[in-house]
């Protein structure tokens, strides 16, 4: 197991700064938003993984420790999650956005207020105060970001950011200043992988806007740009007047219209007439999926799987990317230039 403690967050940090070059190249070519937030939530994974990989190699501290929670609870998934808001800024997927904002802050005052199984002894002791903040700053983000959809589309991924930069300072301040005991980091006795049980509860509990949102908008963004490119077969159309109806409707007609359609996908993909985007966008999903169900396990003591999921949900979101012309139309290596011919903007086609 110390083998793969080392080996496995040594892979995911090397190709997580790769994957950051490529991203940012492209930004720096195409400058779209959602590729320059893409770059830096990367670059947040790579760093992430070396803590991993020297606190592995190395041994563990506390300002190590530190630097591991912060990026790796709070900014890796917020970032890659941004990413997709900024991709599908023009469509009303800015609505799931911030619904996923009020769920994170919903749950983090849940686990604020929630006891340990069978007992009275609270699950985070302390942490009823940043609970509520917690929650009362993603029930102010998430409306927002609700409203820029409703009102002007391409203002909800903006305000999306601004929440999540400012959420960034608060979380950093919390996690740098917060007392740790002796050693000053917690390690599973078993398979020896960072846990954060050392963090007073008061920190844990503010994670769930921050990976929990920018996981879901990572997976279901994936998702839903799959949907936008694949073949449909329309059993539900959302075309209802009363807005806040037509929303919810219009959401459960594309779940509907998914799951119809994919019969149709799945013949289009063996006569090579599917669109390479929802390949990609599937491949993202599950690289997205698989991270954040190891890294929810290992807040609750399953670790076995933690390093294995970052590697492999890495390299899942790698291969997604690298088939999507969304986000890499050209690459650069050197003097070589690989480049594909462009097709519709998935703006144009998303609504």
């Amino acid at each position: 197991m110390s083998f793969l403690n080392v080996a496995l967050p040594l892979g995911s940090s090397v190709l997580s700064f790769v994957f950051a070059f490529l991203v940012l190249d492209q930004w720096w070519q195409r400058r779209h938003s959602f590729q320059l937030v893409w770059g830096i939530g990367l670059l947040w994974y790579g760093i992430s993984a070396g803590t991993e990989f020297l606190g592995g190699a190395f041994g563990w501290s506390e300002p190590l420790y530190r630097a591991w929670y912060l990026i790796g609870a709070f900014f890796v998934a917020a970032y890659l999650g941004a990413g997709s808001i900024y991709l599908l800024r023009k469509t009303r997927f800015g609505y799931f956005a911030g619904v996923t904002v009020l769920t994170g802050g919903v749950l983090s005052l849940l686990f604020s207020h929630a006891n340990a199984r069978g007992t009275g002894t609270p699950l985070y002791p302390g942490s009823e105060t940043a609970g509520a903040t917690a929650f009362a700053i993603a029930m102010v983000g998430g409306i927002a970001i609700i409203a820029a959809t409703a009102l002007r589309r391409p203002l909800a991924a903006h305000i999306a950011m601004a929440v999540l930069v400012v959420g960034s300072v608060g979380a950093a301040y919390m996690v740098l200043t917060s007392a740790l005991p002796a050693p000053g980091w917690a390690l599973d006795p078993n398979t020896h992988v960072p846990v954060g049980s050392a963090f007073p509860g008061y920190v844990r509990v503010l994670t769930g806007p921050f990976n929990i949102a920018g996981a879901l908008c990572l997976i279901f963004g994936a998702v839903y740009s799959a949907y936008v490119y694949m073949p449909k077969h329309k059993v539900l159309r959302a075309k209802i007047n009363a807005p806040v109806v037509a929303q919810l409707y219009g959401a459960a007609a594309i779940a509907v219209n998914l799951m119809a359609s994919l019969p149709t996908a799945v013949r289009a993909l063996f006569a090579g007439k599917l669109n390479s985007r929802v390949p990609a966008t599937i491949l993202i999903a599950i690289g997205a999926f698989i991270p954040g169900l190891t890294s929810g396990l290992n807040r609750f003591g399953v670790t076995w799987s933690f390093f294995l999921g970052e590697f492999l949900g890495l390299g899942f979101i790698f291969a997604g990317f690298l088939v999507s012309e969304e986000v890499f139309r050209s690459v650069r290596l050197g003097a070589v230039v690989w480049s594909r011919a462009p097709s519709a903007s998935l703006d144009s086609e998303a609504s």
